[in-house]
């Protein structure tokens, strides 16, 4: 019977510190998984960053080319109007000159005429050079502003998935901890719960 009992015995206790075991390793491997999948996130909230940052270099350079464009548009503008202005002065030299050939006074009457027509006209074109140059101009600002806040954006996107990953991976590795220590608590009551069974079975105890 004692032999029958000690073998009864050590069958629980084999059993119970299997089980035992087995929490305290499946706690473990949570933890160690939680801790896998937290840095795996955190890489991921890293890359994300740079990500939105590389985005935000290509805005940040479409922004300058689009003001360099503006600047440009603008010179452009200007050396087209001083070019159109000398063309004008030229077209009115030509008519004092035809004026003058033909022995009419272009100091006088229609002459005269004819010559501020020919500048209010050129006049009204040189400005109508600059007004586009200017409407150009600011198409292009337009761009660079627009660029400016796409960089912005992205920049804080970026800033926000790695925030937003990094809270992510410490709620992980927290989640794996708890794991852990559930399967502590879990291992702890096994062998307190197995105890008392253990005690009836080696020495016929009963509570009570």
């Amino acid at each position: 019977m004692a032999a029958m009992t000690a073998l009864a015995t050590a069958l629980a206790v084999g059993g119970l510190a299997t089980s035992v075991w087995g929490q305290i390793k499946a706690g473990k491997a949570q933890k160690k998984a939680a801790q896998t999948a937290a840095t795996a996130t955190t890489e991921i909230g890293k890359l994300q960053r740079k990500s939105a940052e590389a985005q935000a270099e290509l805005a940040d350079y479409n922004q300058a080319v689009a003001d360099l464009q503006a600047e440009d548009a603008v010179d452009r503008g200007a050396e087209a109007e001083s070019r159109f202005r000398t063309q004008v002065r030229g077209a009115i030299g030509a008519q004092r000159a035809a004026f003058a050939g033909g022995n009419i006074d272009v100091g006088f009457g229609s002459a005269v005429d004819v010559q501020a027509d020919a500048a209010f006209l050129g006049e009204m074109d040189a400005l109508q050079i600059r007004t586009n140059a200017a409407r150009e101009a600011w198409g292009f600002k337009v761009q660079a502003e627009d660029y400016r806040r796409r960089g912005d954006i992205m920049r804080r996107e970026g800033v926000n998935a790695e925030e937003a990953a990094r809270i992510n991976a410490n709620a992980q590795r927290q989640s794996g901890g708890a794991a852990q220590t559930a399967s502590y608590w879990g291992a702890a009551s096994s062998l307190l719960g197995g105890g008392a069974s253990l005690l009836a079975m080696r020495y016929q105890f009963r509570n009570g």
